[in-house]
This record gives C-alpha cells, structure tokens and sequence, in this order.
C-alpha cells in the first residue's frame, strides 16, 4: 500500500535504522522508544491489524516471533528477559494500521496495564 508507512519502508523508499530482515520481514528501531531496545518486526505483506490476521498468515505470524527472539539474542537482552506487545486497533494503542510487534528491552519492565 503506497500510503502506509511500514509498508514503504519494507519497499526501500523511506529510510530506517534496519536492525535485521528476512524475506517476509524487516526489524528496525523504533524511532520513539519506549526502553533501550525497543524494535519493531514488521511483515512485508500488509496487514492492518491483528483481526485481519487469517490462517493464511500463520507461517508469517511465527517468522515474526522467531525474527524477535533472534533479535533479542543478539541485543543481549534475551537472557535477562525482554517483552513482545502487539497494539490492535486505536483502543489498543495501534498507531501504524500495519500489523508489528515491539521488542522491548533492556530495563526491567512492569506490569502492563
């Protein structure tokens, strides 16, 4: 989608801080971040949100969980521990209608709520 902007940068044609990428899937840094590691992994095809997510895309959905734990390896913060959040809808706290996960780390975190 030309309009969305993860969507552009897995295309190449906005600039990121690109962490790691696979063939269905780039990880870059969260421009705002929210701990001292904090990653976005993101799939190339466009989704918007969790609920659009069908069986189609299971393989994709455990690349995405496997691309994090790898990058979480190599931030050092695997051990220690890390968190892994998906925002859906606006209510959610969804800000880019592309499906992502965040990767935080590097601090302890607290309960979310």
């Amino acid at each position: 989608m030309s309009d969305c902007l993860f969507c552009r940068i897995a295309a190449g044609e906005l600039e990121a801080s690109v962490v790691a990428e696979g063939d269905d899937w780039i990880a870059i840094r969260d421009i705002e971040p929210k701990a001292p590691t904090h990653v976005l992994v993101i799939p190339r095809e466009h989704v918007p949100t969790v609920n659009d997510l069908g069986p189609e895309h299971e393989a994709l959905v455990g690349k995405l969980f496997r691309a994090a734990a790898e990058i979480a390896g190599r931030e050092g913060i695997a051990e220690p521990g890390y968190r892994l959040t998906v925002n859906c809808n606006a209510e959610g706290g969804q800000s880019v209608f592309h499906v992502h996960l965040h990767l935080l780390g590097g601090r302890r975190m607290g309960p979310m709520g």
